[in-house]
């Protein structure tokens, strides 16, 4: 038995890599460390209540008291370190937080780790894994691909903040001999995800509506994964990833954000049986983001390679279950838009000038 302490687990990535991993592996003690920030709710997790191996903790990973208390009271083993500020645009408006999550935050988990690990002597096997972005990498042209080898050259105060934290993982290995990994993930969809992100803005924009705001000319590029199979290559570092490396996951998917949305739009369309293209004209292409990267693309072949994991979740198959997902689970969502989320949703479409 192995206990993992999984950071920011009441978010997107992190409810999903929870329930993967209760189901995957029945015999760990998951432990889940969120501060309850407004992307991180408990409703994600609802259907673990009362589950043995599952136990939440409210707390910040800034917090070094906080921290050095579940280290001490569950006998940490592992760490899974999710919790992270990470909208771009909420970045531009108060870096700040950004900062102090995403830098301080991990220095402090580096530190209680070091300290209950290594001069302590505590915790089997134990492993420090640091989930990062493709972000860190800067803006590709419309040739190339991510590499582990990629200088980094972050763009915005998000990428920058992230970026940080990456060289302080990979100092403490090679300073402390932390057993540390870190994994570059391209951009993850799918259920639970925070609707100011641009697919689940997409397909409930669609369903409302409501206009559907584009930046730019819409042709930036990303490279997306279903979040259910980055949660298996984080199952497959905890196992077989080597400590001191990194690895890029990217299930090799690139997409022009115009393109997405169209694509969303038909999936939504599909499913409320309405004529083709009845939705595209929700679509509004607003004032771009300022330092805008223009294309994201990961070469994961070290992971497949090394590791033997690939992506088994085809793409457009994927989009569809997200879609009907939120359209099962409006509940979820509507309390969201309709609370804290309703000022900044409003505030966001009227700062781009376009009816929200």
């Amino acid at each position: 038995m192995r206990t993992i302490l999984v950071t920011g687990g009441a978010g997107f990535i992190g409810s999903n890599f929870i329930r993967y991993m209760r189901r995957a592996h029945p015999g760990y003690r998951i432990v889940n460390l969120d501060r309850l920030t407004y992307a991180g709710n408990l409703e994600n997790l609802r259907d673990l209540e009362g589950d043995d191996g599952y136990t939440f903790v409210k707390g910040d990973i800034a917090d070094r008291r906080c921290v050095e208390r579940v280290f001490e009271d569950h006998s940490i083993d592992v760490v899974v370190n999710l919790a992270a500020e990470s909208h771009v645009d909420r970045s531009i408006l108060g870096p700040e937080e950004f900062v102090r999550t995403n830098v301080l935050g991990t220095f402090v988990l580096l530190e209680v780790a070091r300290s209950f690990w290594l001069e302590k002597g505590r915790g089997r096997n134990p492993l420090f894994l640091h989930v990062s972005t493709d972000e860190v990498y800067g803006s590709l042209g419309e040739e190339g691909y991510f590499t582990e080898d990629s200088p980094y050259d972050p763009r915005s105060p998000y990428s920058a903040s992230k970026a940080s934290s990456d060289h302080l993982v990979r100092a403490y290995h090679h300073t402390y001999g932390l057993p540390a990994v870190i994994t570059n993930c391209s951009n993850n969809f799918g259920p639970y995800q925070f609707p100011e992100k641009l697919i689940p803005l997409v397909i409930i924009n669609a369903l409302l509506d409501r206009p559907i705001p584009v930046y730019g000319d819409g042709r930036n590029v990303r490279d997306w994964i279903y979040v259910k199979d980055h949660c298996r290559a984080i199952d497959a570092v905890i196992h077989r990833g080597r400590p001191g490396e990194s690895y890029n996951i990217g299930a090799r998917n690139e997409w022009r954000n115009i393109d997405l949305v169209r694509l969303i739009c038909r999936v939504v369309e599909k499913r409320l049986s309405l004529p083709e293209g009845s939705k595209e004209g929700l679509i509004r292409f607003v004032k771009d983001r300022p330092g805008h990267d223009r294309r994201y693309a990961m070469d994961p072949s070290k992971i497949e390679r090394e590791l033997g994991w690939s992506p088994v979740h085809p793409f457009e198959e994927a989009m569809e279950m997200t879609v009907d997902w939120y359209m099962g689970n409006r509940g979820w969502w509507e309390r969201i838009i309709s609370g804290e989320y309703r000022d900044y949703y409003r505030r966001w479409y009227g700062e781009r000038g376009v009816a929200g």
